[in-house]
């Protein structure tokens, strides 16, 4: 480098200096800052204070009080190199990698909030390309996308990549419409109004699915910036099957339709169309439909009936982001009476009930050979233990409605 264009390098370098400590927000400074820049850190040293340079960088080219948060949870010397740094260092006062978040953003000042992690894998300098459409109102929430951007070699393993993110991703966006290309980034940026919407409660890696399905259930609008995704400093925290897994398990609860109503109706439509054929014994491509598969029909059938007031006991006894909106189980949420229901299944359990004690009274009299078909009167079971079922659910939906 010539002595000129070095000259000129340290000149920047303390024209950049100056801005950033024109608009640092530092625990001392008295500003209200525009923008708060979060960060989890739990060990980062190797990577905190280049984090933080970039942030400095966004800061000089956005030109607004900003402050750094830190939400530290170290053993090593992270949070001294942060503070060293300009950065507001707090201690979460319990553990996960969510409610080190939700512990920075109670702190957090700003009208915009960015977040991401202290490991080097997020380019801090691109705080602005994402800053952009939420200042300009065109949304609430963007989000760098690593899928739609450039993923470094190293910097993901191919079963996060291929597998992992778009699976989960896609499952968000089924469940609850997301309409995102990569759910689980965590490099966002939103504004504080929009955060105050969320209710967020989690704890653990699925805060990250989470935020998008609060999102997505309170109809904001979410916009994606392509980034580039690049190799970490420091070690690894993800335990990816464990950490899936609680990503996918926090969806499925939240989302009863996918996990109970669906289900049930596709278990009960298959079971009826069986003890249908079966009824009639129809032969169809050279199957015959008699009692096996009336036996199948009826297990499925009482199944699918099972798992349904599943998906009605949860939407009473839980609070899902995305409620059941199944138009009966909204109908007997609105209407149900522990009479109606307990009538219900007392008239079908006694109308069964009599079938079989005239098909018994019959077997005293003339024997086996006098017996109905056995299919009406394996339908007639199948009857007898819905109506129990609907008789008995209809007391326990009673009194999770009295206790919510």
């Amino acid at each position: 480098m010539t002595i000129q264009a070095n000259q000129a390098n340290q000149a920047g370098q303390q024209g950049i200096t100056k801005t950033v400590d024109e608009f640092l927000v530092t625990p001392e400074s008295e500003v209200t800052p525009v923008l708060s820049v979060v960060m989890p850190t739990l060990n980062e040293e190797k990577g905190i204070v280049e984090c933080i340079d970039r942030i400095k960088t966004a800061i000089s080219e956005l030109r607004v009080p900003t402050e750094i948060i830190v939400s530290d949870s170290s053993t090593d010397t992270t949070p001294e190199l942060a503070r060293e740094r300009g950065a507001t260092v707090v201690t979460p006062d319990e553990p996960g990698y969510g409610y080190a978040y939700r512990y920075a953003f109670d702190k957090a000042r700003g009208e915009y909030i960015a977040m991401g992690d202290a490991d080097t894998t997020y380019d801090f300098e691109m705080i602005p390309q994402l800053l952009e459409p939420v200042q300009n109102g065109d949304a609430d929430i963007c989000m760098g996308s690593r899928l739609e951007g450039e993923i470094r070699d190293g910097s993901m393993p191919p079963l996060h990549k291929y597998v992992g993110n778009p699976l989960l991703t896609r499952f968000l966006n089924t469940f609850y419409g997301a309409g995102v290309s990569d759910a689980h980034s965590g490099f966002r940026v939103f504004t504080k109004d929009a955060l105050e919407t969320l209710e967020l409660e989690t704890t653990g890696m699925e805060f990250a699915s989470e935020m998008i399905m609060e999102a997505g259930a309170n109809n904001l609008t979410i916009e994606e910036v392509p980034i580039i995704y690049h190799e970490r400093e420091g070690e690894e925290t993800l335990d990816s099957f464990s950490d899936g897994w609680r990503h996918v398990r926090f969806m499925l609860v939240n989302a009863p339709d996918y996990l109970f109503s669906y289900p049930a109706l596709l278990l009960v439509s298959v079971g009826a169309v069986l003890m249908s054929l079966s009824i009639a014994r129809l032969s169809i491509g050279g199957v015959n439909f008699g009692i096996q598969t009336m036996v199948g029909g009826s297990l499925l059938a009482i199944v699918g009936y099972q798992v349904w007031t599943l998906a009605l006991f949860s939407s009473i006894a839980a609070n899902p982001i995305n409620k059941p909106d199944g138009v009966l189980v909204g109908i007997i949420r609105e209407q149900f009476q522990l009479e109606h229901g307990a009538s219900i299944g007392i008239l079908a359990a006694a109308a069964g009930i009599l079938y079989l004690g005239s098909v018994f009274g019959q077997w005293l009299l003339a024997g086996e050979a006098a017996l109905p078909s056995a299919t009406a009167t394996l339908l007639a079971s199948t009857v007898v233990v819905l109506g129990l079922q609907t008789v008995f659910g209809s007391f326990f939906m009673s009194m999770l409605a009295d206790s919510s």
